[in-house]
């Protein structure tokens, strides 16, 4: 059984406006069109999304001031400005919708604790951090799910999380968030070539798998099984960022993989997760092909059978 978290506020409809970025805001409800009626997915829910207190807690001042700033806003979703499109719109149209998101990841990973494996179909927001947001990402729902189990008891300050992020971007929010956290291990598999540049965060994955522009899936699958073998013991519970941006119909990921290598990497990571006896929380990420949705469904269905 595969806990599956989503919300009909995880969609992103902005009309005409969804033509300014590639990005399908909808494709959430196109997976769970497509996992309908298969016994072995339980869907369920987040009740309401994450506090601003949430947060608050955990973004820096300068950060909270950003999230209230249209032109701010606009520049982290990277979409150009608009004169007048009031920011109240955009935080009922996006801001919300990822605050759900957010949601989902802290929901998840009560889930897992608890001994399920989750699969949280959005979330997995890796450029955004306490200090900075970008990359079309406004919060860090890993960081924030681990500040509200840090404060809800579910977790101890020196428990051993797991990060794997196998989106086609170098996980910078996720590295910047536990840069001084060494019972936080981070496993990222990403486009050297591609945004984000950033040596310091580059400098704090522990296991870093560097791929090029153009690699296909047999490469990148063989690297990635190589790099699951260094991984430790000891984990109270794993995150999985697992973009879809590595498809070859993806417009900026860089990469060549198929539906069907995005299917054996999911494997692969739940069969060795599975192995060692960590809960799994797989996230949506990236991921901006059209293919993203059906890929997204065939990986879940994968892992059920």
């Amino acid at each position: 059984m595969l806990q599956i978290f989503y919300s009909e506020h995880y969609n992103i409809d902005l009309g005409l406006l969804n033509y300014l970025h590639p990005f399908d805001g909808t494709k959430f409800k196109k997976v769970i069109k497509e996992l309908k009626g298969i016994s072995a997915v339980d869907i369920r829910s987040p009740s309401a999304p994450v506090s601003h207190e949430a947060i608050h807690d955990f973004v820096d001042d300068l950060v909270r001031i950003q999230l209230n700033d249209k032109k701010t806003v606009l520049r982290i979703l990277e979409v150009p400005q608009i004169p007048l499109l009031p920011f109240s719109y955009l935080a009922k149209k996006i801001l919300l919708p990822m605050r759900w998101g957010v949601a989902g990841t802290v929901d998840a990973s009560k889930a897992a604790l608890g001994g399920r494996n989750c699969w949280n179909l959005a979330g997995g927001y890796h450029h955004a951090s306490q200090q900075s947001a970008e990359g079309f990402c406004l919060y860090n729902d890993i960081g924030i799910a681990h500040q509200e189990l840090l404060k809800a008891g579910l977790l101890k300050a020196h428990d051993k999380i797991l990060i794997i992020d196998v989106d086609a971007h170098h996980g910078n929010g996720n590295a910047q968030t536990f840069m001084h956290n060494a019972d936080v291990t981070l496993l990222d598999v990403y486009n050297q070539d591609n945004y984000p540049r950033t040596a310091a965060t580059r400098g704090r994955v522990n296991i870093p798998v560097l791929l090029h522009t153009g690699v296909g899936g047999s490469e990148y699958l063989a690297k990635y099984a190589d790099a699951l073998k260094q991984l430790g013991s000891g984990y109270r519970i794993a995150y999985v960022v697992a973009g879809t941006d590595v498809l070859d119909s993806d417009p900026i990921g860089g990469m060549r993989l198929t539906p069907g290598d995005v299917v054996a990497r999911e494997t692969l990571t739940f069969n060795k997760l599975k192995s060692m006896g960590v809960p799994a929380v797989f996230l949506g990420a990236g991921g901006y092909s059209k293919l993203s949705a059906s890929t997204i469904a065939a990986a879940i269905k994968g892992l059920v059978r």
